[in-house]
C-alpha cells in the first residue's frame, strides 16, 4: 500500500533523506494515476517537501511578509489526478475546445471554394495544437514538454501575424498581378523566421527573455494591424461587427496583463498564469463568430 512520504526537515535542501527513507532506494511504487504521468518517488518527496514547508510559513505566527517560496522556478501548486498545475490544463482544455468548436463552425459555413477558407482552417488546427502541448506541459514540467510548449505557442503567434496581412491586405486575390508574389515571399519569410527561433532556442541558446520578446513583437505588430483595420472598416461601415476585431485585440491585451501580476496560487491551483489562459477563451469563440 503506498503511504505519502513524511519529510520534516526545515528546507528542501535534503531531498536525498526522504528518498532513503521512503523510496527503499528509488524503487517505491506510486499509485497508477501518478506514474502515468512520470511521477517518481523522488520527484514525489520533492513535491510534498514543498508543502509541507510552505503550509509551515503560511501558518508561522506572526505571519510572515511572503510565506510561498516558488521552488524550482515554480509556485508549489496542488496537483490534481497528477497535474502539477491543474487550472491550466483545465482552462488550456477551455481554449482547445474553443479552436476545435471554431473550426467545425468554418467548416460548415464557410464554402470550400471561398480562398481564404484554407488560411481559416490552418488558424483552427495550429491554435488546437499549440494548446494540447500547453495542456501537456502544465501536466508534466519536463525539459521536452517545456520546448514543445514553447515551440506550439511561438508557432501559434507567428501564424498569427502571417495570416493577419493575409486577410487584411488580400494577398490571396490574384488581382492585381504583383499580389501572388507578395503572398509567396511573405510565406517563405515567415516560415524562415520560425524556422530561426527553434533553432536558435534549441541549437544555440534557451533564451526564456528572447523567446517573450519575440512573441510580444509578434503580437504587437497584429494587434496593431487589426486594430488600425478595425478602425477603418468601422469608419466605413458603421457596423458594430465591424468593430470586433479591435475590440477581442483590447481584450486579449488586458488578459495578457495578468502575466505582469504573478501572485502565489489561490487555493494552491489559481495563479496569474491560469488566468490568462482563461481570460483567452471567450475572445477566442468572438473571433471565430
Amino acid at each position: 500500500m503506498y503511504v505519502e512520504p513524511m519529510y520534516d526537515k526545515a528546507d528542501c535542501l535534503q531531498i536525498q533523506t526522504c528518498v532513503d527513507e521512503n523510496c527503499q532506494g528509488g524503487n517505491s511504487v506510486l499509485p497508477l494515476h501518478l506514474r502515468l504521468v512520470f511521477w517518481t518517488c523522488p520527484s514525489n518527496c520533492d513535491y510534498v517537501c514543498q508543502h509541507i514547508i510552505t503550509d509551515r510559513r503560511v501558518s508561522r505566527d506572526p505571519p510572515m511578509l511572503n510565506p510561498v517560496l516558488q521552488y524550482h522556478g515554480k509556485w508549489p501548486f496542488f496537483r490534481f489526478l497528477g497535474m502539477q498545475e491543474p487550472c491550466s490544463v483545465l482552462f488550456s482544455f477551455f481554449n482547445f475546445l474553443a479552436h476545435r468548436n471554431g473550426l467545425a463552425k468554418i467548416r460548415n459555413k464557410i464554402p470550400s471554394d471561398y480562398p481564404l477558407q484554407i488560411y481559416y482552417i490552418a488558424f483552427g488546427y495550429v491554435g488546437m495544437a499549440s494548446w494540447v502541448f500547453s495542456m501537456i506541459f502544465h501536466t508534466r514540467d519536463f525539459d521536452v514538454t517545456e520546448k514543445m510548449d514553447y515551440f506550439a505557442a511561438g508557432a501559434s503567434v507567428l501564424y498569427g501575424l502571417y495570416y493577419t496581412p493575409i486577410r487584411i491586405f488580400r494577398l490571396h486575390q490574384a488581382e492585381p498581378a504583383v499580389k501572388p508574389t507578395l503572398l509567396r515571399l511573405w510565406t517563405v519569410v515567415c516560415a524562415a523566421l520560425y524556422t530561426a527561433h527553434v533553432s536558435y532556442l534549441s541549437f544555440w541558446h534557451w533564451d526564456y527573455a528572447y523567446n517573450m520578446a519575440a512573441n510580444v513583437a509578434a503580437g504587437v505588430v497584429q494587434n496593431i494591424l487589426w486594430s488600425g483595420f478595425s478602425y477603418k472598416t468601422y469608419q466605413e461601415l458603421k457596423k458594430p461587427w465591424a468593430a470586433w476585431p479591435g475590440m477581442i485585440v483590447a481584450w486579449i491585451i488586458m488578459a495578457m496583463s495578468l502575466e505582469l501580476l504573478d501572485f502565489a496560487p489561490l487555493g494552491g491551483m489559481v495563479d496569474a498564469h491560469s488566468l490568462w489562459h482563461l481570460g483567452t477563451v471567450i475572445p477566442t469563440v468572438w473571433w471565430y463568430k
